[in-house]
């Protein structure tokens, strides 16, 4: 795909609005995992998390370790543009913990919860529209 004057202002565009879902994604992500994976289970629980208390311990911290891991996929292959694509397949992954969640949180009787669910499934997905489509970033 060659690009002329004409479109790079707005590939320059699509560049950044990605990089700020890569961003605010990958804040998301590492908010929940500080909170899941430092955080007492009681101190959880009284946030909303509800479920905590009642998983094995083992399971709450698998799933920081996971959420972690994939926030600094979508930011570090990507910005040092070393295996970029591993991007994309971090973005898959939260996009699983969501696919995960969602069941979840429905079988708990907790769809109050689902918004916040919802805001990280939309920003995955353009994460990985975007860098597998759109705007893929080249390897150095």
């Amino acid at each position: 795909m060659t690009m002329t004057s004409d479109n790079a202002p707005a590939a320059k565009g699509w560049n950044i609005a990605i990089w700020a879902g890569q961003i605010a994604l990958a804040a998301l992500y590492l908010m929940a995992a500080y909170m899941k994976g430092l955080m007492p289970v009681a101190d959880l629980a009284a946030m909303g998390m509800t479920w905590a208390p009642n998983a094995p311990i083992a399971l709450v911290r698998g799933i920081a370790l996971m959420e972690f891991l994939g926030a600094v996929g979508v930011i570090l292959p990507a910005a040092t543009r070393i295996m970029p694509q591993l991007t994309v397949w971090a973005a898959a992954g939260l996009l699983a913990i969501q696919a995960l969640a969602i069941p979840f949180h429905l079988f708990r009787g907790e769809a109050n919860l689902l918004g916040f669910n919802l805001i990280y499934v939309a920003l995955a997905v353009f994460v990985l529209w975007g860098r597998a489509r759109k705007a893929p970033i080249a390897s150095r």
